[in-house]
């Protein structure tokens, strides 16, 4: 029991409908919720990103560790709204825009994924930045893909090949136990619409309007306010009523 306590968390951010203001508010959510890993004395760091020409995110992918870190985040999992007027707007326009956020479980020793190294196609590529440049001019990003089921994980954060394998390897073993657990879930559960404590994206569960200072999430029909300390990390009180309402 203790040692699933302890399992890992990985996160995917992408961002949606929008174009460079969903980048933007991705990489936002991003450092709310590793600030709000810091604020609870979790470790948290990134496998894979991808940035925008704008500074924003176009995905980012991070391991968050710590004691129930799955269970008090696993909510999290689902469409972010946001609604603002964006700096390069002159007319004051509020504008729409939407990020997915996926939550997986990294197994742990006990829950060991078999992958067959000829299940695996490993393919390198130059790491690249926003706007195309390269980060280096040697091949040390990683993309793998998992053929028997067409999953593709990538990381290009460090600049050793290696290091990055590792990092795409335990993209995929998350990838493929949460695969595990959903389809475990839908035999046990086939009559139920909804997903219990899964990494669905299909569902907005969230609405960040900055213009009203509120946060709302859907699912429970409650609102926050405070956008900007939430932004920094103090989703506590949110992730307990969620969690208290949902579980």
């Amino acid at each position: 029991m203790a040692r699933s306590k302890r399992q890992g968390v990985i996160f995917e951010i992408r961002a949606g409908a929008g174009g460079d203001e969903a980048s933007l508010f991705a990489k936002e959510l991003f450092r709310m919720y590793v600030k709000y890993a810091k604020r609870q004395k979790w470790g948290a760091r990134i496998l894979d990103s991808s940035p925008s020409d704008v500074g924003g995110y176009k995905s980012v992918t991070f391991e968050v560790r710590g004691p129930n870190a799955y269970k008090k985040l696993r909510n999290e999992a689902g469409v972010h709204r946001v609604q603002r007027v964006p700096e390069t707007e002159s007319s004051g326009r509020i504008h729409t825009s939407t990020v997915s956020v996926a939550v997986l479980l990294r197994p742990n020793k006990t829950q060991k994924i078999k992958i067959k190294s000829s299940d695996l196609q490993v393919d390198t590529f130059k790491a690249s930045g926003a706007g195309g440049q390269y980060v280096n001019k040697t091949e040390t990003a990683v993309r793998i893909t998992h053929l028997p089921t067409g999953i593709s994980v990538s990381s290009q954060t460090e600049r050793n090949q290696l290091q990055n394998k590792v990092n795409a390897m335990s993209i995929l073993k998350a990838k493929l136990f949460q695969k595990k657990r959903e389809e475990k879930m839908k035999k046990m559960r086939r009559k139920r619409r909804s997903q219990i404590g899964g990494g669905g994206r299909e569902e907005k569960i969230r609405t960040y309007n900055f213009q009203q200072d509120r946060i709302t999430d859907h699912r429970i029909n409650e609102n926050w306010h405070d956008i900007e300390s939430a932004m920094d990390g103090n989703i506590n009180k949110i992730i307990k009523e969620v969690s208290q309402k949902l579980n």
